[in-house]
């Protein structure tokens, strides 16, 4: 939405639009703007949702692990959860052969990784609404 539009639909002139989303953004309220982009329209329309078990939760076994799926471009999404199990991810693919090699390549040697489980995703109902505002 551009600024007048958004001025126009809060009840603003563009100049005090203007400086609230600055203010919003210099605050870190606003972390930064982005296409939404459909992965099917890119080539990668498969997706699947991976719980991670670590073997072990110290720290510095952590600290890698995580380092090391921020680095991986097909992890769209990534959190660390309390409980069991110790993670969730979020995994983009062109299909099932590609997945596949995703999970055997790099899934599988990431560091400590006890047990992994993979939930196919069927349909995606809701994805990227950002918080209620």
């Amino acid at each position: 939405m551009t600024a007048t539009a958004l001025a126009s639909k809060v009840g603003l002139t563009v100049a005090p639009c203007h400086r609230r989303l600055r203010e919003l953004e210099t605050s870190g309220v606003i972390r930064g703007y982005r296409a939404d982009i459909d992965p099917a329209a890119i080539g990668l329309g498969f997706e699947a949702i991976v719980f991670v078990t670590l073997a072990k939760v110290e720290r510095s076994i952590m600290s890698d692990f995580e380092e090391r799926v921020a680095a991986l471009p097909n992890i769209v999404e990534a959190q660390r959860l309390f409980g069991s199990p110790d993670y969730l991810l979020r995994v983009i693919a062109a299909d099932l052969p590609a997945y596949q090699r995703f999970y055997d390549e790099q899934l599988t040697v990431l560091p400590a990784v006890e047990r992994l489980t993979s939930t196919l995703v069927m349909k995606n109902l809701k994805s990227n609404a950002g918080p209620p505002v």
